[in-house]
């Protein structure tokens, strides 16, 4: 894997150094983001880690441009506590974040469920027809081109883990999932405690999905989510 983080704080790029040489992750460090966002304009990277709080450009104007022209999967770093902040970064397209101080080893783990996701979809397959397409009665989805169209119609672009969330929904219809399922199941890590993560997620997806006839992705009170397409 091929990583940018666009941190200004040395003593974290340092240490998160010595844990990505550990793990064999190639990582490009940049502690400016207009110059940070300009780096990923020339290169090909697999992963962003992006800071809030930066110099020249801040996390927030940087995830937005990214988002414009990639769908590149991105986790934000924040020192702060508000929700408001959380939450906004996951609506300028971000996967996922993590507030200050982290643990490297939790971000590693985040980091290699990206990894194992890309592995399983570059896989090859003995019938590529039968095994990258999903129909549902209005959805077809292809999992190798990362494409779902609504009746023949091609959706809004997604990024990575909303189409990850919703292909996983789809996959088990009507089966309602807790919060902590999905993040286990989809993100690729243990709970950790928050779930505004697949709140804002389900958000965005009900804006891109839904119709005025069907909302598609059902909110059971007390338990979960599920996608349902009868009601």
């Amino acid at each position: 894997m091929k990583l940018l983080m666009i941190e200004d704080n040395e003593s974290v790029t340092q240490m998160m150094e010595l844990f990505f040489l550990k793990e064999q992750i190639e990582a490009t460090f940049i502690h400016d983001g207009k110059e940070g966002y300009e780096r990923f304009l020339k290169e090909d990277f697999d992963l962003l880690i992006i800071d809030l709080m930066l110099p020249s450009m801040d996390g927030m104007t940087i995830c937005r441009k990214v988002r414009e022209i990639s769908q590149v999967p991105i986790i934000i770093l924040t020192a702060k506590e508000s929700e408001s902040d959380q939450v906004l970064g996951l609506d300028m397209g971000a996967d996922d974040y993590v507030t200050k101080p982290f643990s490297p080893l939790a971000l590693i783990a985040r980091i290699k469920a990206v990894s194992r996701r890309g592995k399983n979809q570059s896989g090859d397959t003995d019938d590529p027809a039968e095994k990258d397409l999903l129909k549902t009665t209005y959805f077809t989805v292809n999992k190798s081109t990362r494409e779902i169209f609504y009746e023949g119609k091609p959706l809004e672009a997604l990024t990575p883990k909303e189409f990850d969330l919703v292909c996983f929904l789809m996959e088990h219809p009507r089966q309602v999932f807790s919060r902590e399922q999905l993040l286990e199941r989809v993100w690729g890590y243990q709970f950790y405690g928050d779930e505004r993560t697949v709140d804002v997620h389900i958000k965005r997806l009900r804006k891109k999905l839904a119709t005025d006839e069907h909302l598609f992705l059902h909110t059971i009170w007390g338990v979960g989510y599920k996608f349902d397409e009868t009601e």
